[in-house]
């Protein structure tokens, strides 16, 4: 018998809005930008879920929401049974010590003037964990176990290899043994060779350690690798969600479909069937009614431009929100 998944994280409706000034006119006024838009999600212990969509869709919002570096509009984030709030208390910082993030930047992420065993062994200290020979012994053994030896450990982030860095990101992240790791573009920094070696290496921290991950990137080859479940993301909301075998295979929204097309192959018949957007997205701060999608949809119908579909089931596994798909799709 297969063991039952445990359920870490719930995202239920969780919304950003950005009040944003608008200039023009004589009359000072502001807009309200929907960053995140109502987006829901779970997510088991030890699996990854795979978050895409072009820049400025708020996928790195939803991720600092989730890790309540940013206070949400409304909607409700619950972590291993416990709803949490960005409010920085006890409470909080108890709970950040089993969430944490993997930057796209690791020279950014880290401090330079900070020798690499002073780095990892940092937030050893913050939270009081242990003495400071265990600290140190600790972060010795997982930078052994990531791939940095003893040569590597009292240099600074810029006589590095960026993909040395980014292992000195994950032994930081993974120091405090967390159960969830929001990984933020993690290898687009990377050249190609490197990006595979730190996948391999975040999958068998995955393997090893249990961690669940939240995994945001533009590259769909990517996602597809290390993703247990994927979800596509346009201008704050989710548009379909399925696991990669099932979306990349019968992708349902035109949005997704799209995305999915633009992968590179070496297969001339894939490459002809590529489906080309129009125009660029409309502006989060002045959306119309309808779908947010429509005035790029080739498939677009006029239900589109006046009703907004929502996230609809299409098998226990797949769900799309667009009305091609729901049984009113002909009104």
């Amino acid at each position: 018998m297969s063991t039952p998944l445990i359920n870490l994280l719930q995202v239920n409706q969780l919304t950003k809005h950005f009040e944003v000034p608008v200039t023009g006119g004589w009359v000072n006024r502001s807009a309200s930008l929907r960053a995140v838009d109502g987006i829901s999600f779970s997510l088991n212990e030890g699996r990854t879920l795979g978050l895409v969509g072009e820049s400025g869709c708020g996928k790195t919002t939803a991720a600092r929401l989730v890790l309540g570096l940013m206070k949400p509009t409304a909607g409700s984030i619950v972590f291993e049974g416990h709803e949490i709030s960005a409010t920085r208390n006890a409470e909080w910082r108890s709970t950040r010590k089993r969430m944490q993030m993997v930057y796209q930047n690791p020279l950014g992420a880290l401090d330079r003037r900070l020798k690499v065993i002073d780095q990892v062994t940092e937030p050893l200290k913050i939270h009081q964990i242990e003495d400071a020979r265990t600290q140190i012994e600790k972060a010795q053994n997982l930078l052994g176990e990531l791939g940095l030896s003893s040569t590597h450990w009292h240099r600074y982030p810029h006589e590095l290899s960026g993909g040395q860095r980014q292992r000195v990101v994950l032994a930081r992240a993974m120091i405090l043994s967390p159960k969830l790791l929001v990984c933020d573009e993690p290898v687009s920094a990377l050249d190609v060779s490197i990006q595979a070696q730190v996948i391999n290496l975040l999958q068998d921290i995955q393997d090893k350690y249990g961690v669940a991950s939240l995994f945001i990137s533009h590259d769909l080859k990517v996602v597809r690798q290390v993703s247990h479940n994927v979800a596509v993301m346009y201008l704050g909301k989710i548009v379909e969600q399925a696991p990669p075998e099932v979306l990349f295979k019968s992708p349902q929204h035109p949005y997704s479909q799209a995305l999915i097309s633009a992968i590179p192959s070496v297969s001339h018949r894939k490459n002809h069937g590529r489906v080309l957007l129009q125009g660029d997205p409309p502006s989060p701060l002045f959306l119309k009614p309808g779908c947010s999608f429509a005035p790029r949809c080739h498939l677009a119908m006029p239900v589109c431009f006046v009703s907004q579909p929502q996230l609809t089931p299409i098998n226990d596994q797949h769900s799309a929100a667009c009305h091609l798909i729901t049984k009113d799709a002909a009104c």
